[in-house]
């Protein structure tokens, strides 16, 4: 026996189909972002790993001073974040932690290394992190602050 399918049912199932297509595009922009930075913050990683004392020649002096490990092993904690960061990203998971950890981590880059031709793409990337940070925060711990 076959179900009726009449309009009812066609209405339904189009109105269903109109609401997937809505939510999908209205987040795509975002998943665009999280992917595209956790590329970004994958591959930055990974060089930062193949050579980590040439990245730590774009801090200022007066950072390099304060650190407390030699450089080689802070630039090493610096690309074990970036990875972590950048596959929590890809991987679709906590990316509002994963978009908060990127956010302070390019206002830290910023500040330690200074405005530079190289560093103001970073900008661009802080805004980006921001975005996500903002779009993925769990919406029902801001109705806790709310009250």
């Amino acid at each position: 026996m076959v179900p009726h399918v009449g309009p009812d049912h066609l209405a339904h199932d189009l109105h269903y189909i109109q609401r997937l297509i809505r939510g999908f595009m209205k987040n795509f922009p975002f998943q665009i972002i999280r992917v595209g930075l956790g590329v970004t913050f994958l591959w930055i990683g990974l060089l930062i790993f193949k050579n980590p004392e040439a990245w730590g020649n774009f801090l200022e002096p007066w950072a390099l001073a304060l650190l407390p490990v030699p450089l080689k092993e802070a630039m090493i904690g610096t690309a074990l974040l970036d990875v972590v960061i950048g596959a929590l990203l890809i991987a679709d998971s906590f990316v509002w932690i994963a978009s908060a950890l990127a956010a302070m981590h390019l206002l830290i880059i910023l500040i330690v290394s200074g405005i530079t031709e190289i560093t103001s793409r970073d900008i661009g990337l802080l805004a980006a992190a921001l975005a996500l940070f903002f779009n993925y925060f769990p919406r029902r711990w801001l109705a806790k602050f709310r009250h």
